[in-house]
């Protein structure tokens, strides 16, 4: 069964209920989350795939907006069957796969146990081993109906103060370059437009998502030797929520993988940084076309 609301479907699948948005034509690209996050903000970070000719699926992580929490889905494996089992009823056999942050770990599972379907994989700033959240608990306070209306009425407000305090937030810089960052941003429409609306993507109903997360990487043991997909890996090194280090494990243990060394930068550089256009062409072009 597929219920909708606008461009938001809920499907059941064989691994249970799961929220999506389907968008765009051609080869297809399914993209996984961070943390928080759901498939709003896959949706967005995936604009420049549509726009180069890819469909994209974005689906919510279990317990992420639609998508419930159960004691079936919590850890990656299960997360991973998840959207095997979502690709199916989309009627996907092969496909790209493409991950942020807290996406990583169900995307090296994917990709590690089903081989045959995933053709490649572009990581960004992604999570590959044991991982601690930091300040978990100023993200908890922004996760309910407070939080998203608290967002909303920053946004329209103090947008400017808005971007300010992502790229603080999101980035290990000096004032000197986070000033620079800024107003690099907030001069290009496309990239201030992507900074707002990102913030709507990190807050309302996402908080047992994110405590399941806090709880499952704590522990991660991801295989990632068993990834045989070729894998695309890039990641700022002054990125303030997913240390470097994550992707140098990475790149350590994957079988296939190359590293594209944002120096500086932010957790969210490849969208937001002045070499964002460089950076999504090289990860469209890496990506295989089923």
């Amino acid at each position: 069964m597929t219920t909708s609301a606008d461009d938001v479907v809920r499907i059941e699948t064989a691994s249970g209920v799961v929220e999506c948005r389907d968008e765009g034509d051609g080869p297809c690209v399914l993209f996984v989350h961070g943390s928080p996050g759901g498939c709003d903000q896959g949706s967005l970070m995936t604009r420049f795939l549509r726009a180069r000719g890819w469909r994209t699926i974005a689906f919510s992580r279990p317990g992420y907006l639609g998508t419930p929490l159960d004691d079936g889905n919590r850890t990656p494996d299960a997360q991973a069957a998840l959207a095997a089992a979502l690709m199916d009823e989309r009627g996907v056999e092969r496909f790209a796969l493409m991950c942020w942050s807290g996406g990583g770990p169900a995307s090296y599972r994917l990709a590690a146990t089903a081989p045959d379907r995933v053709t490649s994989l572009a990581a960004v700033a992604s999570v590959s081993n044991v991982f601690n959240f930091e300040g978990a608990g100023e993200e908890k306070m922004l996760m309910g109906r407070f939080g998203a209306w608290l967002m909303k009425e920053l946004v329209r407000h103090a947008p400017k103060e808005t971007v300010k305090s992502m790229v603080k937030q999101e980035g290990d810089l000096d004032k000197d370059r986070r000033q620079v960052l800024v107003a690099a941003i907030w001069n290009d429409a496309d990239k201030r437009e992507f900074a707002l609306d990102l913030m709507s993507t990190i807050v309302g109903d996402r908080k047992h998502g994110f405590e399941n997360d806090l709880e499952q990487f704590r522990s991660l043991d991801l295989g990632l030797e068993h990834v045989g997909v070729p894998a695309l890996l890039l990641h700022a090194t002054a990125d303030a929520d997913v240390p470097f280090a994550q992707s140098e494990h990475a790149r350590a243990h994957l079988p296939h993988a190359d590293l594209v060394t944002i120096e500086g930068g932010t957790h969210v550089s490849v969208w937001t940084d002045p070499d964002a256009e460089a950076h999504q062409e090289r990860i469209a072009s890496f990506l295989v076309r089923p």
